[in-house]
């Protein structure tokens, strides 16, 4: 039952890390080509329902991943492999904070109402490149994930052969 539970969790913490991969990459292909286009009269319905809908969801999901690191952690403490849950952490730490930190002020802002042209293309251009960035932390943290994984598949092969 514990082995189960265990993969529960690690399953519960792959299926996040894929939604922020999926989310960020789908934010880097779909979204951002569009954002240049935007003007202060169509950016609102394009962007603050969005961004508040997975601000919210995102929250809840990040404690969900933070609570799976740490179970994560505490089975591979003497492990190893301990580092993959760690370094998952530290990397889910670090996206929280440059999401807390940097990105929320300009959600807030375009929140807000921006009227100017100029103003929203430095806003929406600050936010992209934050976002970039985010995604690239994302990426490394499903890779983690992956190579954990890929890993445990060729130790098993090796002990099965």
């Amino acid at each position: 039952m514990k082995t189960f539970l265990l993969s529960i969790n690690k399953a519960i913490l792959f299926a996040c890390l894929s939604m922020y991969f999926g989310t960020g990459w789908s934010l880097v292909l779909f979204s951002f080509p569009i954002a240049p286009k935007l003007t202060p009269a169509t950016y609102y319905n394009q962007f603050v329902p969005q961004v508040t809908s997975a601000t919210h969801f995102f929250t809840y999901m990040t404690m969900l991943m933070l609570f799976c690191c740490v179970v994560f952690i505490i089975e591979k403490f003497k492990s190893p492999d301990k580092w993959y849950p760690i370094l998952i952490l530290v990397l889910t730490l670090a996206t929280t904070a440059i999401t807390i930190i940097f990105i929320f002020p300009y959600n807030n802002r375009m929140a807000a109402g921006i009227t100017d042209q100029a103003e929203l293309d430095t806003v929406l251009m600050a936010w992209i490149h934050l976002n970039i960035l985010r995604v690239c932390i994302w990426t490394a943290m499903w890779l983690v994930m992956i190579i954990y994984y890929s890993v445990l598949l060729i130790k098993s092969q090796s002990i099965n052969a």
